[in-house]
């Protein structure tokens, strides 16, 4: 398994659940998640990537059941988007707001809202993590991969390797795509040039009693985003995400000079009435964000795993963002399915 974010982590669990299976997982970096961060400061919690997931999608709550973590999936609390026109805030059709926003949804599922985990995106992370103690080897980049007569060999950043019988790719489209190109799958180079959109978020917490008028819904978009593209009230989307008495807000910017916490804070400053400075900030920076697929993606990711079933090179199989759909339950359903094709 060639990452542990959660597309990687979810085909290793399937691997390991499907038994006989000696899993390894190589993880580039110190942690588990991929762009699923979440933080705690102070009885806060905060998300740095995806803080949620849609009601209606059932992928989440099974893996949560599966890891016993079932009871700590929450529901939506507060409902409603409204659109900062530059002079007010007004209502705004949750269908609209979602393609506003870049979510890839119908309207009918952005009305049945959203859920979460009760300390964060993470728990389902954390749990799988848990389960594959052991399992997972971090600070271990992949360099390259060459086909064995039975197998693969993995190349790994620093000089050492790993011999593997199958392979899941669970890498972004711009890493995979280089690897892919290297043992001769078709459309591999098209795959790595699939964009991403760097964007940063930005958490304030500050104290309820700083607000001129009392925050409604779950949060704002913005007409003209050129300072801040959207915020949502953390601490009213989602329960225990602030202690009593203080106010969560979470923006989200668009690549720009300048500190983000200041600009986010001026902007909102304006726009909810918040007097005085925030209790603390916390910035992400996501060079590489979500992927945003161009013209004929999906055919491209046929062609490339189709040509990976050729009986002339081991079994390999892709996982992720960067392949079939980018919210986490796509990314939970991309990692089944690849352990799936390799067990098949």
């Amino acid at each position: 398994m060639v990452g542990a974010g959660i597309s990687g982590l979810v085909a290793a669990w399937e691997l390991t659940r499907a038994g006989g299976h000696d899993v390894v997982v190589l993880e580039s970096e110190r942690r588990a998640g991929g762009i699923i961060v979440t933080e705690q400061i102070q009885d806060f919690v905060i998300e740095g990537g995806p803080d949620g997931f849609l009601a209606g999608e059932p992928e989440l709550p099974a893996l949560a059941s599966e890891l016993g973590i079932g009871d700590r999936v929450v529901d939506q609390q507060a409902r409603g988007t409204a659109l900062w026109n530059g002079t007010a805030l007004a209502p705004l059709d949750e269908g609209r707001a979602a393609a506003l926003l870049g979510i890839d949804a119908t309207k009918s599922e952005v009305s049945a809202g959203f859920r979460s985990f009760a300390t964060g995106m993470a728990d389902p992370v954390a749990a799988l993590a848990e389960q594959l103690a052991g399992k997972i080897r971090f600070a271990q980049g992949v360099a390259g991969i060459v086909p064995l007569k039975n197998g693969w060999r993995v190349a790994v950043t620093g000089g050492s390797a790993h011999d593997a019988d199958a392979i899941v790719l669970a890498l972004p489209a711009y890493s995979a795509g280089r690897l892919l190109e290297a043992v001769g799958a078709g459309h591999a180079r098209e795959l790595a040039r699939t964009p991403y959109l760097p964007s940063i978020t930005v958490s304030l917490a500050y104290r309820d009693a700083q607000f001129s008028r009392p925050l409604q819904g779950a949060g704002f978009v913005v007409e003209s985003p050129k300072q801040i593209r959207a915020c949502t009230f953390a601490s009213l989307k989602f329960p225990g995400r602030a202690p009593r008495g203080s106010v969560l807000l979470r923006a989200y910017l668009p690549p720009q000079d300048g500190d983000p916490a200041q600009i986010a804070h001026a902007r909102l400053a304006t726009i909810l009435g918040i007097r005085g400075e925030p209790l603390w900030s916390r910035v992400f920076y996501w060079d590489r964000g979500l992927p945003r697929y161009r013209p004929h993606h999906a055919e491209q990711v046929a062609a490339i795993r189709k040509r990976l079933r050729s009986p002339r090179l081991p079994p390999m199989a892709i996982a992720g963002a960067g392949y079939d759909g980018a919210g986490v339950s796509a990314c939970v359903r991309s990692g089944r399915q690849a352990a799936k094709a390799l067990v098949a």
